[in-house]
């Protein structure tokens, strides 16, 4: 039997109403997990208590800075996707984030159980955390390590670019900060995960000479305040900086053949720069060069259909800051397009995981056959 998820979305920005919406369209019959992404604008209390009374099966969700579904980019509401029969999720909540280590351990015993109950199964891990943690990196790289041969992708929650709280549904009734869950998803589809980024490393090579990952803050590029080094890479002057220069030239590391972004969020006083990510002192980064981002997706896309040639569902995590670019160059419309062909229901994240790491002005997504 071919799998078909149930898609839904409302635009009604009451609560009870998004919520009752939402499961019109999905139903109750055989829906085994429910997968939403919201506005952060909704009553969360009133939220997370219809979706707890609407539906007995696990519901994993998060606050967005806009959604994607069948009709592209939607920047309000609720949207999501019903899993059927054949789909088992196990969710598991990670709260507090200082916390991860000990509740890491117990989730990668139960996966391992699974997987020696299970062994014919296909598996994905899917990761939301709060956006605002700045906790990413650790979770997810001691995430991956150790739940073994299980694929991961995610999306870090956010607040429609407030930067002020940004949420995750606990799976019971409430939506919490300082959290994240994970979810484990089994089903007998053949599933696929990739990323997309339309950056590659360029000529110039940089070596991070001061930085506190802790606080994703550089201090000194080859030597020099960070600031002024990456602008007079660039041909520019430290006061000819600005969020777009930073959106278009961000920071690229390379791990053997594949290039990962690291985004600059701003320009300090002291000549610092504070990155939506962390980068760790004597590693050496590239400039990014930009690609065609309609070609760089469509291309993606179409490697993605050789390993699953009709998926039913993409799920997908987008960068707020991609979604921006898009915007500010005419191509929002192009790029949901692409998207709604195929077949994509997902978020505007404020970070993105892939397997180990986190990244950012990246797509990752989860193809999953039909």
């Amino acid at each position: 039997m071919s799998f078909q998820p149930r898609y839904a979305s409302s635009e009604s920005p009451d609560p009870v109403e998004a919520v009752a919406q939402f499961a019109a369209q999905i139903g109750h019959d055989d829906v085994e997990t429910i997968l939403f992404f919201c506005s952060p604008d909704y009553d969360l209390e009133v939220l997370g208590r219809e979706l707890k009374n609407t539906f007995s099966c696990p519901c994993i969700g998060c606050t967005s800075s806009g959604h994607i579904g069948t009709e592209g980019f939607q920047h309000s509401g609720l949207l999501g996707l019903g899993l059927s029969s054949g789909f088992h999720a196990r969710a598991f909540i990670i709260h507090p984030l200082l916390e991860y280590t000990s509740i890491i351990t117990d989730i990668a015993e139960t996966i391992r159980r699974d997987s020696e109950e299970r062994p014919n199964l296909h598996r994905f891990g899917l990761l939301l955390v709060d956006g605002l943690s700045m906790a990413e990196e650790r979770l997810v790289a001691n995430l991956y390590q150790q739940i073994g041969n299980v694929p991961l992708i995610g999306g870090s929650a956010g607040d429609d670019l407030r930067f002020e709280k940004s949420f995750i549904y606990d799976g019971d009734g409430h939506f919490i900060s300082d959290a994240a869950v994970f979810a484990v998803i089994e089903t007998s589809s053949p599933v696929a995960t990739f990323k997309i980024q339309h950056f590659v490393p360029s000529d110039v090579e940089l070596v991070i000479t001061e930085a506190d990952a802790e606080k994703r803050l550089i201090m000194e590029i080859n030597g020099e305040p960070a600031a002024q080094m990456y602008a007079e890479s660039l041909g520019l002057a430290v006061d000819e900086l600005t969020p777009t220069v930073f959106s278009r030239n961000p920071l690229v590391l390379s791990f053997g053949d594949e290039p990962y972004v690291r985004s600059i969020q701003k320009m300090n006083d002291d000549l610092s720069l504070t990155c939506y990510c962390a980068i760790e002192e004597g590693l050496i980064v590239s400039i990014g060069k930009a690609e065609d981002p309609i070609q760089t997706f469509s291309q993606a896309f179409e490697k993605v259909h050789e390993t699953i040639p009709n998926p039913a569902v993409i799920i997908g995590c987008d960068c707020i800051l991609r979604r921006l670019q898009f915007e500010k160059e005419g191509l929002e419309q192009q790029i949901g397009e692409i998207m709604v062909q195929n077949r994509v229901v997902g978020f505007s994240t404020y970070g993105e995981q892939y397997n180990g790491l986190h990244v950012n002005q990246t797509f990752t997504g989860v193809a999953i056959g039909g």
